[in-house]
């Protein structure tokens, strides 16, 4: 019986930068990726972004969308509503890494909701379609675009890579782990270090680098408690999976053409090359 060809079986949208994501049916491929992916961030009050690297508890609060607007679940406080902010709002220059991008400031009732559950004063912010983030041009064309994600449009991962890694692995891990965008089966293990452009019905993906991997792969997703040890980091080490930059699993993508992309769809490898693990 033949193998079935690669295709989605998972697609996540993470609306606020290192909060809970959810999973999709169907996404909506814009030039920054998903719609509404990472278009929303916690920074502190000199407009550094925040994420689970020092906040392990961020994972506890839970994000849902309401047309424009998001709904925050934490589990001590309850449910609060931010409303988009709109043309009028407040503007801060915010940090990300080396960028620095324009957003908009969320209600201050938002800002002391966050900073309630985080135990520090923090800020929402929303990038809105006027504010450009270029993405690193070494990987990238010169009108190519990215959200408040650390660099790159999406994360894609494969399944059989998943397998590979928790063979090695004493407790095995989920892919939520790595909070990827796209996830693939029906390919062989590592194949995506090969991959170079894909097609997923009309959207066609350009393969750029793998992604290094941090602390928030060894904290549990839902509580960002941490694990003992350091693993999977630790594993994927052992197992070679290092290029320059760090520790490696999955792999970053830009799009080429935006459309529309379906758990199912089978996924067209229209150009490899050697393997970009190096």
């Amino acid at each position: 019986m033949a193998s079935p060809a690669p295709h989605i079986t998972g697609l996540h949208r993470y609306p606020v930068k290192s909060l809970r994501g959810h999973a999709l049916d169907r996404a909506t491929i814009e030039p920054r990726g998903i719609v509404g992916d990472r278009r929303w961030m916690v920074v502190d009050d000199t407009g550094r972004f925040q994420t689970r690297r020092e906040l392990p508890h961020m994972a506890r609060f839970e994000v849902d969308r309401d047309g424009d607007a998001l709904i925050l679940s934490h589990p001590d406080l309850g449910v609060h509503r931010v409303g988009r902010p709109d043309g009028d709002a407040a503007t801060i220059e915010a940090r990300i890494w080396r960028d620095t991008v324009s957003v908009r400031l969320a209600s201050a009732d938002a800002a002391a909701f966050l900073s309630r559950a985080l135990g520090k004063p923090v800020r929402l912010v929303y990038q809105d379609d006027m504010a450009p983030r270029p993405i690193d041009p070494r990987y990238a064309s010169v009108d190519d675009q990215v959200s408040l994600a650390d660099g790159f449009p999406f994360l894609i991962t494969s399944e059989a890579s998943l397998r590979a890694l928790n063979a090695h692995l004493a407790v095995p891990v989920g892919m939520e782990r790595f909070r990827p965008n796209i996830v693939i089966a029906g390919a062989d293990e590592w194949a995506e270090d090969r991959w170079r452009r894909l097609r997923i019905g009309n959207v066609t993906l350009r393969i750029v680098k793998p992604c290094a991997r941090c602390v928030i792969t060894t904290q549990h997703p839902l509580t960002g408690e941490q694990g003992e040890g350091n693993d999977p980091l630790t594993t994927l080490r052992a197992m070679g999976r290092m290029a320059k930059g760090g520790v490696m699993f999955g792999q970053n993508a830009i799009p080429d053409r935006p459309g529309e992309i379906t758990v199912g769809d089978q996924v067209e490898v229209l150009e490899e090359g050697e393997s970009n693990l190096r």
